[in-house]
């Protein structure tokens, strides 16, 4: 491919440790559109327990916002950067001799690092340390009164309600709980929240309970919500939360994670394990790119999160697959093989339970919010890199089965049939549904290709050429297409689709974000448009024009505007790269600059966009040593613009 620059990727052994855990700063992002959290955290822990400060609207998809003053209580689990809220069970908030409304506090002395959080909370007497194992949540509260009180609410569930009056009923199914000892609560939690999910608890304090009083939130409520009473004195008091989607027992196993009630020391594991995580990279840069720079790879390996219980083999979810298989699965698969093997097999074994890869898991539950089924390249790519313990034929299986077998937003017998999905049949999403599932088509021949199935490597080479069905030569765009093979008309090339709430043939975006879509065979592309030239121009258009809004209409995820580049949603991501293949890697070099200065900033709000599950964060890395994976499953990368003066990857660390 001329004027492709194919990085070849030099492992070094870096020669000392470099102190890089204090650059990661977690409130980064957590104001804005960031939607990450500052909660305390293990690499892909089970836990994130944390603070929170809002539900129903769609800044407060973590469960916390930056720019709030108060905080409603500390809730356990949560999800990094993504676009729909869920999770953030069992909020505690601890109280003196007095509280504020509705047991929340406003903020004082906040601090967070990766692994611990702590605040003061002034209306309630109480200062609150919390820190992690991967599976366990563990508090620390001081009181500054003579009081020593816990509320406790097991409704608590983040979700987001549209209606004029938001209310968490039915957001919890059913709840049994039970006091085993006067230190000890048990119970179970059967939550919907973008997917059902059951979760089993035990919450363990260091003191007995001298009393339990319910409390009335709402009467539709079936999850109680209590105050517990430890007594008047001036000690302090400490709490472990365990939690398993599996079973009370697991959630029981799971609280030997943490022996004793060192708080420090649980506190020093969870760094440690951070410190293995930062250790990964050295990179030679000034402090402020550092930070962005390994506040990057700390949220790249907050989530997946694992949801096996101590013991059990291991088992992975909250797959945001749309989004990370563009760059955050590809770096883990080059930073941490062994870990991105065991991410492969939760998928595998997931097709095994439910006949196809997760479009969008959850509490091993697939929630099917985006399209296509991006889990394909993930597991194609660890095959082609030959990742330990990834059995390839296995592997082409659930491949197969997930391209051929119908499932939700996968009408494989409409999509054969014309080679596309028409706009009249399909009713939302058709154009971006055609586009991205050629491309796990592609990676499906190349598996194929690879395990020498010549019959099914024809089959799926053929439907990956589909996009060509919706290209409209008279308007250089593809389109949306009836079945009866007419174009939709009015043709708007600017304006958003968002399938939730405006429908339309696109996905989180418009016919100039998906022009660019066709990752597996750009050259092809470029030949559509009128060769290198003309593609470089419409390239040129694409991050020159600029459009008044009732041209486009709304859509929240499209942020990060440079013209029609949107930089905060994923479909962009490769689009200025596009400019190396195009003989013109100055131009992708000027751009990434300007979304270094723009879209990454050191501040809460300095997120462009959702992080979702860290490809933001995973599109800096990679442009920061200046290369992206453009095609990730091609084993090629792109040059761009090193931001980073050098780097070495340290061999062999495990997680």
């Amino acid at each position: 491919m001329n004027n492709k620059l194919i990085v070849l990727l030099l492992v070094a052994l870096a020669t000392s440790c470099t102190d890089n855990y204090k650059y990661a700063d977690p409130f980064i992002g957590t104001d804005y559109t960031g939607h990450t959290f500052p909660a305390a955290s293990c690499p892909l822990g089970m836990v994130q327990p944390g603070p929170q400060t809002g539900n129903y609207l769609w800044k407060y998809c973590s469960g916390y916002n930056y720019s709030d003053s108060l905080i409603l209580g500390f809730a356990q689990n949560r999800l990094n950067g993504t676009g729909v809220p869920s999770l953030c069970n069992i909020l505690m908030m601890p109280f003196s001799d007095t509280h504020g409304e509705g047991y929340s506090s406003v903020k004082k002395d906040e601090s967070a690092a990766p692994g611990f959080y702590g605040v003061s909370l002034p209306d309630n007497g109480t200062r609150v340390g919390i820190t992690c194992s991967p599976r366990v949540a563990c508090y620390d509260f001081d009181f500054g009164g003579s009081a020593r009180n816990l509320f406790i609410n097991f409704q608590n569930i983040q979700m987001r309600d549209r209606t004029s009056t938001p209310s968490m009923k039915g957001a919890i199914r059913s709840w049994e709980g039970c006091s085993a000892d006067a230190n000890t609560l048990r119970g179970h939690i059967a939550a919907s929240s973008w997917v059902d999910y059951d979760l089993w608890y035990e919450i363990v304090f260091d003191q007995p309970v001298k009393q339990v009083d319910t409390v009335c939130i709402d009467p539709t409520y079936v999850g109680p919500a209590v105050v517990l009473d430890f007594g008047a004195g001036k000690e302090g008091l400490k709490a472990k939360v365990s939690i398993s989607y599996t079973s009370s027992e697991g959630a029981h196993i799971n609280l030997a994670e943490v022996r004793g009630w060192n708080f420090n020391k649980v506190r020093k594991s969870a760094e440690k394990g951070w410190r293995k995580v930062f250790g990964l990279i050295d990179i030679d840069a000034s402090d402020s790119i550092k930070t962005a720079f390994y506040t990057s790879l700390y949220h790249l390996y907050l989530q997946p999160n694992i949801i096996s219980d101590l013991g059990a083999p291991v088992r992975y979810s909250t797959f945001s697959q749309w989004d990370t298989f563009r760059a955050a699965d590809p770096l883990r698969t080059l930073l941490t093989p062994d870990l991105e093997a065991d991410i492969v097999n939760s998928m595998i074994d997931e097709a095994g339970q439910r006949g196809h890869l997760p479009v969008w898991d959850l509490c091993g539950k697939d929630n099917y919010c985006m399209i296509a089924n991006h889990s394909v390249p993930t597991v194609v790519d660890a095959c082609l890199k030959g990742l330990k313990g990834v059995d390839a034929e296995k592997a082409w299986e659930a491949v197969k089965a997930s391209l051929t077998t119908p499932h939700q937003k996968s009408d494989w017998a409409i999509y054969d049939k014309y080679g596309y999905y028409p706009f009249d049949l399909v009713k939302v999403e058709s154009a971006s549904r055609t586009l991205e599932s050629c491309y796990d088509d592609w990676c499906a021949a190349r598996l194929a290709e690879f395990l020498e199935k010549d019959e099914d490597r024809e089959f799926f080479d053929a439907r990956a050429r589909n996009y060509r069905n919706l290209f409209d030569p008279q308007t250089g765009f593809f389109r949306g297409k009836d079945s009866s093979g007419n174009w939709r008309e009015p043709f708007e090339p600017y304006r958003y689709s968002h399938a939730s709430h405006q429908g339309g043939d696109f996905t989180e975006g418009n016919a100039w974000h998906y022009l660019w879509h066709v990752l597996q065979d750009p050259e092809d592309l470029m030949a559509l448009l009128g060769g290198k030239e003309a593609f470089a121009a419409k390239l040129d258009t694409l991050f020159g024009v600029s459009v008044p809004p009732e041209m486009t209409g709304e859509a929240s995820d499209v942020t990060g505007l440079i013209g029609q580049y949107a930089h905060g949603n994923e479909p962009c991501h490769h689009v200025i790269y596009l400019y190396t293949l195009a003989g013109q890697q100055e131009k992708a070099a000027e751009l990434i600059r300007k979304v270094f200065a723009e879209c990454y900033l050191n501040t809460p709000g300095g997120l462009c966009g959702n992080d979702d599950c860290g490809q933001m964060s995973a599109w800096y890395i990679w442009s920061a040593l200046g290369f992206y994976p453009l095609n990730p499953v091609s084993g090629e990368y792109v040059a761009g613009e090193k931001q980073v003066k050098n780097y070495k990857f340290r061999k062999g660390v495990r997680l």
